[in-house]
């Protein structure tokens, strides 16, 4: 049986992250060349090509003979979060869904922001994490033909894997959803502070 990971760590800014640690960054295979992997850095060792630094393996090569890769993605939204404590406050308080439906306020959004045309094409609001990590697979093109299914009927196959298309997992979709709530709490919060 072979390892297969798919670990993504979100930072406001990676470089920084990058600098205390040492990895060795990933490549990907284009046109038949190795170039660098936007994301990808391995921590154990692996082929490195002498002369670029990198993986002289592509990822998905990689991958087949067992080596772990971490994705380290900048989600500038945590720029905005001061604390660890900020953070889990955030994310404990209960959003106010029905902002989701301002256009405006929607299109703010990390994620969502370009899709407000689609949400109000779901029959059911959008009011939970379970249903927001289901709307957040619905706008990948593998599950796109569930937009507009009551909740019930995308949950029957919502996570089910499709061999054509690109989907969310849904460890991702759900860690996502938590992200789109603390967006929706920071933004709510920043147009309380500019009320008063």
């Amino acid at each position: 049986m072979k390892f297969k990971s798919d670990i993504d760590i979100d930072f406001g800014d990676r470089t920084q992250a990058l600098r205390l640690l040492d990895g060795i960054p990933a490549s990907i295979l284009r046109d038949e060349r190795l170039v660098p992997h936007n994301t990808g850095v391995y921590f154990t060792d692996i082929p490195v090509d002498p002369f670029t630094g990198r993986a002289s393996l592509d990822y998905e090569t990689a991958e087949a003979r067992g080596y772990a890769k971490l994705d380290f993605l900048n989600v500038s939204l945590y720029t905005q979060i001061k604390n660890e404590k900020h953070l889990t406050d955030l994310i404990a308080q209960e959003p106010d869904w029905a902002s989701l439906y301002d256009r405006d306020f929607c299109g703010q959004l990390i994620h969502i922001g370009n899709h407000y045309d689609t949400l109000i094409k779901m029959p059911e609001a959008v009011n939970s994490i379970p249903r927001m990590a289901m709307f957040l697979a619905i706008i990948r093109p593998a599950k796109r033909h569930l937009i507009g299914l009551p909740w019930k009927d995308v949950a029957a196959t919502i996570w089910d894997k499709n061999e054509e298309g690109y989907q969310f997992k849904k460890s991702h979709a759900v860690a996502y959803a938590h992200l789109v709530a603390v967006n929706m709490n920071l933004l709510s919060s920043n147009l309380a502070d500019k009320s008063n």
